[in-house]
């Protein structure tokens, strides 16, 4: 059980393991009667990351002048022009969140309609925005 200090800055926390040797290694061996635990898979969203790879496909046309407006790059997606501007808008999202779309560590209910949704521009306000609209 956790234990926090007194001036409530510091959580300890104690894990009953013991060390053994084998073949001059070290071994870190977890007591017969304790749960197994391991993390949860991660979840690759398969929409997330294919809207992220558009995003990012869509503003390198534009910065490469390959097209001179949105209105022009829509036309040749053969796409509706406001939703390549949202989408276009996930180019703005952080590098920590954009990495934990893409290894599956989003927040456990985040949706491509969330991120599509007017998301702060600030790194930090987005990652708070984000857990908070996936609680």
């Amino acid at each position: 059980m956790p234990k926090l200090s007194r001036d409530g800055r510091t959580m300890v926390v104690s894990i009953p393991i013991s060390f053994r040797r084998q073949g001059g290694r070290k071994r870190v061996v977890t007591p017969a009667d304790a749960p197994a635990w391991s993390p949860l898979p991660p979840r690759v969203d398969n929409t997330l990351v294919k809207a992220l790879a558009r995003a990012h496909r869509w503003r390198n046309m534009l910065e490469s002048n390959l097209f001179a407006s949105v209105r022009e790059l829509a036309k040749a997606e053969k796409i509706n022009e406001s939703y390549l501007c949202r989408v276009l808008r996930l180019t703005l999202l952080s590098p920590a969140l954009t990495e934990a779309i893409l290894n599956g560590l989003q927040p456990e209910r985040l949706d491509l309609a969330q991120l599509l949704k007017s998301i702060p521009i600030d790194w930090h306000e987005q990652e708070r925005f984000l857990s908070a609209e996936a609680d």
